[in-house]
């Protein structure tokens, strides 16, 4: 299973505008969080790259771009309905073509020498079958990811076999739905937002819209991902790395720290750090 295709969700009403933020890399360079998530794309080797806009947004994405710019395909979302309606407006993008699908409100930090998005590709490549990443998150994280659970298959690639998906859990009801052995009590398998999905995706989600005949809010892309577990093998993997939902309070703050913290400054950065400390407790 060859991964030659990728996909960027940045549509949503309280999304569109995060990727546009600037932030300093890890080299010490001003870029866009959307170049930052896109040069993420091209370290997989994947150079087809759609990204799902609001109509209207395509000027302002093409400039914070940049020198990617010419690398992209832009496909409006031409209503606001929904995370798996926006997945689906690029259904003639993906075609009967794996794809990798990435959020426009996350940056993701690498632990290993390969980046994230190739430590995922090249286990979906390897397994022949989709794969969402996870990252072990704390019960107070719950009501902003979706959790899965499922059966520990490779302990050396921590590789899980998904049989359920909740959409934003409350502690209560992944304790009692979701059951992953091994993990440390009050974690739970959190979506990375980033997987690679076979063609059977869009063909479910297709399905999915098709049936709710003008009830097009009530798809829910988990709803489909559970599906899709009940329909063929479906994996879960702890990538090398973490990520960082920019889009929630303080969470820009978050991401610039871990990337200044992971780059060239990082001594620069943690002197600055301590300084603010020591100058706040002075007072």
């Amino acid at each position: 299973m060859e991964i030659r295709k990728a996909l960027i969700t940045a549509a949503g009403k309280s999304q569109r505008t995060l990727p546009l933020q600037s932030l300093v890399d890890r080299d010490g360079v001003t870029k866009t969080a959307l170049a930052i998530i896109i040069e993420e794309v091209l370290g997989a080797g994947i150079e087809n790259i759609g990204v799902v806009i609001s109509p209207g947004d395509e000027t302002a994405y093409r400039i914070a771009a940049g020198l990617h710019a010419g690398r992209l395909t832009f496909i409006p979302q031409t209503a606001p309905l929904g995370y798996g309606h926006a997945i689906h407006s690029a259904a003639a993008f993906c075609g009967d073509d794996p794809f990798l699908l990435l959020v426009g409100d996350h940056l993701y930090l690498s632990a290993a020498a390969k980046g994230c998005a190739q430590q995922l590709v090249e286990l979906a490549q390897a397994e022949k079958c989709s794969v969402s990443a996870v990252e072990s998150t704390h019960e107070s994280q719950l009501p902003y990811y979706g959790a899965v659970g499922g059966t520990l298959v490779d302990a050396a690639r921590r590789l899980y076999q998904i049989d359920t998906v909740l959409e934003k859990p409350t502690p209560t009801e992944a304790e009692q739905k979701i059951d992953v052995p091994g993990l440390r009590a009050g974690y739970y398998l959190c979506f990375f937002g980033m997987h690679v999905l076979t063609p059977a995706v869009q063909r479910l989600l297709g399905a999915a819209f098709a049936k709710a005949e003008g009830r097009e809010n009530s798809v829910n892309f988990r709803a489909v991902l559970a599906e899709l577990a009940a329909q063929e093998r479906y994996l879960a993997a702890e990538l090398d790395g973490r990520r960082y939902d920019f889009g929630v309070r303080y969470g820009l703050l978050t991401a610039q720290l871990a990337l200044a913290l992971n780059g060239t400054d990082r001594d620069e950065v943690l002197r600055g750090i301590v300084e603010l400390m020591a100058a706040k407790i002075a007072k």
